[in-house]
């Protein structure tokens, strides 16, 4: 029992994170350009202009991928580099950057997973916009077009857009993230509908561009619930907790079911229908079945959870993290049995095959003087969920991969360089790679397909 043979071993980055050439080979402007200019948006003022400047390291970046064995790597297009408007004109040099890096995964034996959207809106539509603009929804199925009619001949695995919860929660609902704008509530909640419509129209565009047949999903995010005991109430409690709405209406964007159901069962769910009923917009029913494409497949980011049990009178309740519990370099819980609940319970109710897309931690990594990055506390991170992640593929859980996040340390967001959540470290002032302990362990771990775990 365990991981079958045909089980994808990946890494995982995106565009904005490392890439760099922000500026250059005719890429236009996108959000992530515009609002690490502004003082106290990132920190210590850090921008992706060069980021790991993996724009002209690739050919380097995919060799430590094959020497570490990787299956798989999922990465994301710049849209802006494509399309510097959005929309209309396509820039060759932009398709020859990614055609030289699928090209040379290929080679290696390392499977492209290409996402289209790891949001970096570009800012031209941003300036029409954006997603509040209902045309949003054709401005990303003209886009999903171009790349699938382009890269479909050698790429056929595609993620529509990855984490909505944290572009429209992160980015227009509290402002962490570009844009930055604290947007009504309302407005958040039309420009989620845009975002699903735009992803049915995309999807039924890639399909029809397609040169061959490719596999299709959703790369969404969210906390975990899992049960505090084995017993069928507790679990229950989890699983409701996990498909909840939240009460607070400024987090109402951190869930799994708001951003999944329409997507995956073509109806939104009926608890957000009545809690939020003030903030929506107009819902149709061709919009709910544009939304509702069939799916190859469903993605999900995980990272943490909570701990839920039923209470004396029959409701779900979070149980208290013990005092001293373990939480990673950027403070978030670890809770590795979300990596056993979490799947089975998206796989209940969704009823596909499950990719974990992001998975990994951010640890206070620094080169030793031995020249060496030993990072103990990953390698123990990565046995402890992924140990759970096999107990739920050994329980009927149809897990079809899991991407490692990260390949590299990157730019993280508005946190800047000073996360690092990479298997490779990065020196950002020389640009080398150095191996991490963790990255050995990934590869013995890949050659051994998580026997020893």
């Amino acid at each position: 029992m365990g991981f079958g043979n045909d089980f994808v071993w990946g890494a995982a980055t995106a565009s904005y994170q490392v890439e760099g050439a922000a500026y250059e080979d005719g890429k236009g402007l996108q959000i992530w350009d515009v609002f690490c200019k502004d003082p106290g948006n990132v920190f210590e003022g850090h921008t992706g202009d060069v980021a790991c400047d993996h724009y002209h390291r690739y050919a380097e970046d995919v060799k430590m991928m094959k020497e570490m064995g990787l299956k798989a790597y999922r990465f994301s297009i710049s849209w802006a580099r494509i399309m510097p408007e959005g929309t209309g004109k396509v820039n060759e040099k932009g398709l020859a950057f990614y055609d030289a890096l699928i090209d040379s995964l290929i080679e290696n034996g390392i499977q492209p997973y290409l996402t289209l959207y790891h949001w970096d809106l570009p800012y031209e539509l941003y300036k029409r916009g954006g997603w509040m603009n209902p045309d949003s929804v054709n401005w990303f199925a003209e886009y999903a077009k171009v790349v699938v009619e382009h890269f479909s001949d050698r790429v056929l695995h595609y993620f529509t857009f990855n984490e909505p919860q944290c572009f429209i929660g992160h980015g227009f609902l509290i402002g962490e993230h570009a844009p930055g704008l604290k947007c009504p509530v309302t407005d958040t909640f039309l420009m989620a509908h845009h975002v699903m419509m735009a992803h049915g129209k995309a999807v039924q565009a890639m399909r029809a561009a397609a040169k061959q047949p490719i596999q299709i999903g959703y790369a969404p995010t969210g906390s975990m619930a899992y049960p505090a005991s084995n017993r069928e109430e507790d679990i229950e409690a989890a699983k409701k907790v996990l498909f909840a709405c939240p009460e607070d209406i400024k987090g109402w964007a951190w869930n799994v079911s708001w951003w999944s159901d329409p997507v995956m069962l073509g109806s939104y769910p009926e608890e957000g229908l009545k809690k939020y009923e003030k903030y929506l917009p107009a819902i149709k029913p061709e919009d709910l079945k544009l939304m509702h494409q069939p799916l190859d497949f469903y993605a999900q980011n995980i990272y943490n959870g909570n701990a839920v049990r039923c209470s004396e009178e029959g409701k779900p309740e979070f149980v208290l993290r013990p005092v001293g519990a373990p939480k990673t370099a950027i403070q978030w819980p670890i809770t590795p049995e979300c990596l056993y609940w979490g799947p089975k319970f998206l796989y209940e109710r969704y009823g596909k095959p499950i990719y974990i897309t992001e998975n990994g931690l951010s640890c206070h990594d620094a080169v030793s003087l031995d020249g060496k990055v030993h990072d103990p506390n990953r390698i123990d991170f990565l046995a402890r969920y992924l140990h759970y992640l096999k107990q739920a593929v050994e329980d009927g859980v149809n897990v079809k991969g899991y991407f490692q996040w990260s390949l590299m340390d990157n730019f993280e967001w508005a946190k800047g360089y000073s996360d690092r959540f990479g298997l490779i470290y990065v020196d950002y002032q020389t640009q080398q790679r150095i191996w991490k302990d963790s990255a050995y362990w990934y590869r013995d771990m890949i050659k051994e397909n998580g026997k020893n775990l």
